[in-house]
């Protein structure tokens, strides 16, 4: 009945679109994420994680960390024994040669390929029978409207999988910018309940210029996402205490970009989202779910 109850006040104050039997059975989590101050959790959970622990608590608590999400530590850069924390285990970086890199554009990230189509408009597809729109979630419309006609590619990262983020194509970064929002989980019943849901979630949108037109790379923060970094602007971050502005950022000269090279760093597990304009050619042969991996080919 608690549940319920909780279904049934979300409906009312329109989070939720409708009572189904996963809005029912996760509700009471939802609830809770609701009346949490997630942002301030998030952000001190992204502290915890990272910060080094005496030598054996730290060493047990990484092995730990490893084998319950069954990750695979033969790809790791390092041994495991050379991780300090679980946040440096969370951040890893793959050995060399694991991830070769395929015909452009390129796959961003490790993950799960959760949905991906042409835009209807400008508006994309977050979840059977729910849209949301390009303008809110790339902010300012000019920019959203070269998108017209484009498609769109939308990855899940769990946190087994390897979370550095790289350039799905070659180009120039000419401008980032930091979108302060709220921190609703990423999972399948956010998807499929909330509305708008990565347009109102914290993101970092790199814009990329290409020979064929823009590409825009967006990483989606969510609950326990202690922080989004990027690798080519250390100053960029995301989830900064008191940030409630839109931080924009223009480089003068553009910083080039290759094809694979590394974007950046969920320092927990979340989403990102590339957005093609309609001068790209893509390929609709995976299933939604499907497992890529980062630098092969669409």
């Amino acid at each position: 009945m608690d549940n319920l109850w909780v279904a049934i006040v979300y409906k009312r104050k329109g989070i939720i679109d409708k009572l189904n039997p996963m809005s029912m059975k996760q509700s009471l989590t939802g609830w809770i994420l609701k009346g949490i101050p997630k942002k301030v959790l998030s952000h001190y959970t992204g502290v915890l994680v990272h910060k080094p622990l005496p030598a054996p608590v730290s060493k047990m608590s990484v092995k730990v960390f490893a084998r319950y999400y069954n990750i695979d530590l033969k790809e790791a850069e390092l041994s495991i024994e050379e991780y300090k924390s679980i946040g440096e285990l969370f951040t890893r970086r793959l050995k060399d040669g694991v991830r070769p890199k395929g015909e452009e554009p390129l796959h961003p990230a490790d993950g799960r390929l959760s949905m991906y189509g042409e835009l209807d408009g400008l508006r994309a597809l977050q979840a059977k029978g729910k849209t949301y729109s390009l303008n809110e979630f790339l902010v300012e419309e000019a920019y959203a409207s070269q998108f017209e006609g484009g498609s769109f590619y939308t990855y899940y990262l769990c946190p087994t999988d390897y979370h550095r983020v790289h350039s799905p194509v070659s180009g120039k970064i000419s401008r980032v910018r930091v979108v302060p929002g709220n921190l609703w989980p990423v999972n399948e019943w956010s998807v499929e309940n909330v509305r708008d849901l990565f347009a109102i979630n914290e993101r970092i949108i790199v814009e990329v210029d290409t020979a064929k037109g823009p590409v825009a790379v967006v990483m989606v923060g969510a609950t326990n996402v202690g922080q989004m970094s990027l690798s080519f602007d250390p100053f960029i971050k995301s989830n900064v205490p008191g940030g409630k502005d839109v931080v924009k950022k223009n480089y003068s000269p553009a910083v080039e970009i290759q094809a694979g090279d590394e974007l950046g760093t969920f320092h927990m597990g979340s989403t990102v989202v590339v957005v093609y304009s309609k001068e790209f050619q893509v390929n609709w042969d995976k299933e939604f779910g499907a497992p890529v991996r980062v630098n092969a080919s669409l």
